[in-house]
């Protein structure tokens, strides 16, 4: 049980997220390099096209099999894009927010996450025209089921005006993800097979 995590984490409803998260992390890892690679180039290529030059930008720094988002921030950068990266704060299971200016200020830190530890400049939500969030799985509604802890649901939730974007490969779609009414859903997501608006 994850001490960081909304409330009633022995309901069915929780015990189905956690089914279906062991079973996206299962078949995400069965993904090889090249593989994740491939898909996650595509992915990204078509956010760069959904995203205006001179949008403020959140994107998450990827860890393990999630879509890579590393060439995105690259790419957002030199073409002037103001990108944003969240760092975790344990303490207060939130999420703080910080201008990146070089990805190469990006070292591995809280649950593996890169962030940019001791080069921060402080950015405010809601300054944010987009967000790029990790995907565990997602619905035809908008849903999206994450790690367990709440970190984004609560960030999102003060994200009113932010066109919030998951990223994901299409193997992690569903028909339908249990939900709960603190679970903020996306805006669209954006896989390899392309952009669906919720």
């Amino acid at each position: 049980m994850n001490e960081c995590g909304p409330p009633c984490l022995h309901s069915s409803v929780n015990g189905t997220k956690e089914m279906i998260r062991n079973r996206m992390k299962g078949t995400r890892e069965k993904l090889d390099p090249e593989q994740r690679l491939a898909l996650s180039n595509t992915i990204c290529s078509e956010i760069l096209r959904i995203i205006p030059l001179k949008a403020i930008t959140m994107v998450y720094a990827a860890k393990g099999n999630e879509v890579e988002t590393g060439d995105l921030i690259k790419t957002l950068i030199k073409r002037g894009s103001k990108v944003v990266v969240p760092i975790i704060e344990k303490e207060t299971c939130s999420l703080r927010l910080s201008y990146l200016i070089d990805p190469c200020d990006l070292v591995i830190s809280t649950f593996s996450v890169p962030e940019p530890i001791g080069k921060e400049i402080t950015a405010n939500p809601e300054d944010l025209n987009f967000v790029i969030i990790p995907v565990l799985a997602f619905d035809r509604e908008g849903n999206r089921l994450g790690y367990g802890a709440g970190y984004y649901d609560r960030f999102l939730g003060s994200c009113k005006e932010t066109v919030k974007i998951g990223a994901a490969y299409s193997f992690q779609g569903v028909n339908l993800l249990p939900s709960d009414n603190f679970d903020i859903k996306i805006d669209m997501v954006v896989t390899e097979e392309g952009c669906t608006i919720f």
